[in-house]
């Protein structure tokens, strides 16, 4: 019973709200003429009358009707809405708007509008206006004032923040607005929806977050267990946990976080330290990202069943942070795994600043650009990094520091592998690797690889990585996807995603 984000079938809707399928939470929300009310798939109230329900693809166009989000199933905690497309380009531009109005890293000095909104996409704001219009049937401000509402929705639930705070975080530039809107919306004050007891553990806050089944955890979590670095990151009786450091609102966020998923409710159940709560909105797109919580696995399988047949639920490993990500890939070119955990160990251990946790395991962050722009050669090669890969990491610290590559899930994507391509002792491997996890980019395809070429059958071809680029053309627009399941078909089990930083074989340039 496929539904399609743009043309939804009601009754095909309706069959899966009464089933509570979660397979298409975050797909359609049913608002409820008879209570006012919009509601997610999932949403465990009493299944309504069939007469009373009208159903949107977005969250944007059930509170443009008039409804108002449920208080009960959040529509806030629902996995995104990711449909992709390689053939219309109108589709394609109105995506990657939502995308950067989705990720609020993209934004870090002036808040989005449809002018810089426009300018960067290299558009007019009146053309923009049209193909969004066309595209989710809402404006880009109103999507946009949906999102900052539902994520304030959220922080009221889930937070301790004082209001004003909470108005900040969502991206209201002043409470007056931020009260405004949210009586105008919602039709009651923000202090009236704050919940009473909100969840906590000692020093964190937790909150709970959707995914779609199926879900391979059990891969997701090996993958980590076996890049994890000591100090910084652990996983350990099915729980993940790491520090985090973030810019966010003008200022530095450092902490930790911990991830569980309770496959029951299909939900990850993330904890977050007292010192992150501020960053909190960011927190979670960083942490949906790296868990890929919003994939939707009925696109993807619907294009890769017959070819990767029993791997529906693998998912793409993700990354807490783009200039982390991209900076491992570099100390995992041309080795394996285990050696690379050891150079980032040391890597961690010497430029990584200590902090504070409630958990003994935890107590270095990640080395901030800043510090590893300015390392000499000596410095890293005495942790056994070789010179080729030392000009990788510094000259990848100063792109990053200077703001010009810019590693998160809003970037344009092919002019920033294009960038890092020009980078010394970074390659099309590299590019395409970070695309995959850091770039969120579904349609990432590392054809010199050369485990992906074995997976493939084509390693013996004259020209392996032509044939691999060939044979996955059928699965676009989710190579990204195809990529991982046939790195998992190399194991013998499946339990663990391969070790894919050992197959990279490109040379440095």
């Amino acid at each position: 019973m496929p539904l399609d984000a743009d043309t939804l079938q009601p009754d095909a809707c309706y069959l899966a709200l009464k089933a509570r399928d979660a397979r298409f939470d975050g797909c359609f929300f049913t608002g409820v003429t008879s209570t006012g009310i919009y509601c997610r798939p999932v949403c465990r109230v009493r299944t309504p009358k069939r007469e009373n329900c009208r159903f949107f693809p977005h969250a944007a166009q059930a509170e443009r009707a008039g409804f108002r989000p449920c208080l009960r199933c959040r529509p806030e905690l629902a996995p995104d809405a990711q449909s992709w497309s390689m053939q219309d380009a109108a589709s394609i531009l109105a995506r990657q708007a939502a995308r950067l109005l989705d990720e609020p890293e993209a934004w870090t000095q002036d808040a989005p509008s449809v002018e810089s909104l426009a300018a960067r996409l290299g558009v007019s704001e009146r053309h923009l206006r049209r193909i969004f219009e066309a595209q989710f049937g809402v404006s880009p401000l109103q999507y946009l004032q949906t999102r900052r509402l539902l994520t304030a929705k959220q922080l009221l639930a889930d937070t301790a923040l004082p209001i004003t705070q909470v108005a900040l975080a969502s991206g209201f530039g002043s409470l007056r607005r931020f009260n405004a809107a949210f009586v105008q919306h919602y039709g009651l004050s923000p202090t009236r929806l704050r919940r009473e007891g909100t969840a906590r553990d000692g020093e964190a806050m937790q909150v709970r977050l959707g995914y779609r089944p199926p879900y391979d955890t059990a891969a997701m979590l090996a993958f980590f267990r076996q890049r994890a670095i000591a100090g910084l990151e652990c996983v350990d009786a099915g729980t993940f946990a790491r520090t985090l450091e973030l810019h966010a609102g003008g200022q530095r966020h450092a902490g930790w976080v911990e991830a569980a998923f309770d496959t029951e409710r299909h939900q990850l159940v993330l904890r977050v330290s007292d010192s992150l709560h501020e960053a909190l909105p960011v927190v979670i797109r960083r942490v949906r990202a790296a868990f890929d919580l919003d994939c939707d696995p009925l696109a993807v399988n619907g294009v890769l069943h017959e070819a990767f047949p029993g791997c529906e639920g693998l998912r793409v490993p993700g990354a807490f942070g783009g200039w982390e990500l991209a900076v491992r890939a570099v100390l995992g070119q041309q080795i394996t795994v285990a050696a690379a955990r050891t150079l980032a160990q040391r890597l961690v251990e010497r430029f990584g600043a200590p902090i504070q946790t409630r958990h003994p395991a935890l107590h270095r962050l990640f080395p901030a650009p800043e510090a590893l722009a300015q390392a000499e050669g000596d410095a890293l090669g005495s942790l056994g990094i070789v010179r080729q890969r030392q000009a990788a990491i510094v000259a990848l610290a100063r792109a990053v520091q200077a703001g010009g590559l810019q590693l998160h899930a809003g970037a344009n994507v092919q002019a920033t592998v294009d960038a890092l391509k020009q980078l010394p002792g970074i390659g099309d491997w590299t590019a395409q690797y970070i695309a995959m996890r850091a770039l969120r980019w579904p349609d990432a395809f590392p054809a010199g690889d050369v485990a992906l070429q074995k997976a493939l059958g084509v390693q013996k071809a004259r020209q392996p990585a032509r044939e691999a680029e060939a044979a996955s053309q059928a699965w676009k627009p989710w190579r990204s996807y195809a990529v991982i399941r046939a790195w998992a078909g190399l194991g013998a089990t499946n339990e663990a995603l391969p070790p894919v930083e050992r197959t990279a074989n490109e040379v440095p340039a």
